[in-house]
């Protein structure tokens, strides 16, 4: 199969998308399938000539509103070419919007399959954008709902967004099926190495967190937490391995705590350095609500640690409580959390229980698993009859390649335009009700 993926994040952006992207791509030429990744453009970009993964790379505005993304520059036509020399069987977008817009008009245009990784929570990534509000959340879950449904299957990377989002409307077959990690190659990682190298003692206990530090993830809850613990246990370490906005937040709580000193932060990490530095932990911890799949539990689990970590959307399918860790309830205090790292911290038997069957659980993530079954989905919608996908015999017709466009861009609006009802609809049921309620007085204030 030729798969043509389209995503606004990719290497050598850091994040969950990018390097769900990458692995599935790479995963997929190692079956003995073509790939080709369009992607924006970032700072320092050096795709290799030749490589066995195609990367197209399109314009792009960088560090968009204070962020760390890249948001592409609209130009028509630009992948033409490219696309038709790659001759796609598959088209799988993995954003709704930006380069979304272009996987759905070359799926329609061409008449192929459309996929649609569902991987964000993009109500959750609002304070983004301008003018954030209670009405732009409605109408990003709108947007991506509305999206899903014009696409021709849509992948779920745990059973809980696959729950949501069809509880939110979409109505397309979702198929789950989480991005793959390399058990092996986490579980050897050199722990002892990683920690003469960043003066982590041999024998003291490492609390550890990997990610990107974004207000997203819940950083100032876990950080209050950890330090908690830090102050009960004066020999203890909180290792951070990665970068973002939140960095400073989580040095200035460590240093309100009186714990600075045993911060140990030490950016983004690849490589042999990431799994040693999973494999330096004895406890990883977790505090995110805006996951779809804890790709990072996952290979803390597949490095041997015992993990902490709240209940949420993409969590409870990794961390299960009192057997690999503790999954503590979503509104869990830093007292009940701190709770958790010390039960873990100071019962051995425990700890080392829960990291002898993070193993089992990490290998349900295993790369070729995850791969083998976005193969099967592939195949599924590449056997669906020709005029399910718009292919009748008269498709290449002017007129009809004409109106194919026309239908194309007509959804593209119609999808944006029902979003942005529906999310103003919402909220005026909204002020009705509180009106019948009797929560606005006779002049219209509250």
């Amino acid at each position: 199969m030729n798969i043509c993926m389209f995503t606004n994040t990719y290497p050598p952006h850091v994040g969950g998308v990018a390097r769900s992207v990458s692995t599935f791509a790479a995963d997929l030429h190692r079956q003995g399938h073509r790939v080709m990744v369009v992607a924006p453009t970032f700072p320092e970009t050096r795709d290799q000539e030749g490589a066995a993964v195609r990367v197209v790379r399109v314009p792009a505005i960088q560090n968009f509103n204070g962020s760390d993304f890249s948001v592409r520059v609209a130009m028509p036509f630009l992948l033409t070419q490219a696309i038709d020399d790659f001759a796609p069987d598959i088209i799988h977008s993995h954003h709704p919007f930006l380069l979304g817009d272009a996987a759905l008009r070359t799926a329609k245009y061409r008449h192929l399959p459309l996929f649609f990784t569902h991987h964000t929570l993009y109500e959750r990534y609002t304070h983004y954008v301008p003018l954030d509000s209670p009405t732009l959340k409605r109408f990003v879950i709108h947007l991506s709902t509305e999206y899903s449904n014009l696409c021709t299957r849509i992948i779920a990377p745990s059973c809980s967004i696959a729950e949501l989002i069809a509880q939110r409307g979409v109505t397309r077959p979702i198929d789950v099926i989480p991005t793959g990690i390399d058990t092996r190659f986490f579980a050897a990682g050199d722990g002892k190495g990683f920690r003469q190298r960043y003066g982590l003692p041999e024998d003291s206990l490492v609390v550890g967190h990997v990610g990107r530090l974004a207000l997203e993830k819940n950083l100032a809850f876990l950080t209050r937490a950890v330090a908690l613990f830090l102050r009960q246990d004066p020999a203890a370490r909180f290792l951070v391995a990665g970068k973002g906005p939140g960095e400073q937040e989580i040095r200035d709580i460590c240093q309100e705590h009186g714990v600075a000193d045993r911060l140990v932060m030490v950016g983004i990490l690849q490589g042999d350095d990431l799994s040693g530095a999973y494999r330096a932990m004895d406890i990883f911890v977790f505090s995110s609500q805006s996951e779809t799949q804890g790709m990072v539990l996952a290979e803390a689990l597949a490095a041997g640690n015992a993990v902490v970590a709240l209940d949420g959307p993409g969590v409870r399918e990794v961390v299960r409580d009192n057997d690999n860790g503790r999954l503590l309830p979503a509104d869990g205090s830093y007292g009940e959390f701190a709770g958790a790292i010390r039960q873990l911290a100071e019962d051995a038997t425990f700890r080392q229980n829960c990291r002898a069957r993070a193993g089992r659980v990490a290998e349900l993530f295993a790369r070729e698993r995850c791969v083998a079954k976005l193969i099967d989905a592939y195949r599924v919608a590449l056997a669906l009859p020709p005029e399910r996908l718009g292919r009748e015999d008269d498709a290449e017709q002017p007129w009809e390649n004409l109106l194919t466009r026309i239908e194309t861009e007509w959804d593209l609006l119609a999808e944006k335009a029902s979003a942005l009802f529906d999310s103003l609809d919402e909220e005026e049921e909204k002020i009705v009700r509180n009106d019948k309620c009797g929560m606005r007085d006779e002049n219209g204030g509250s």
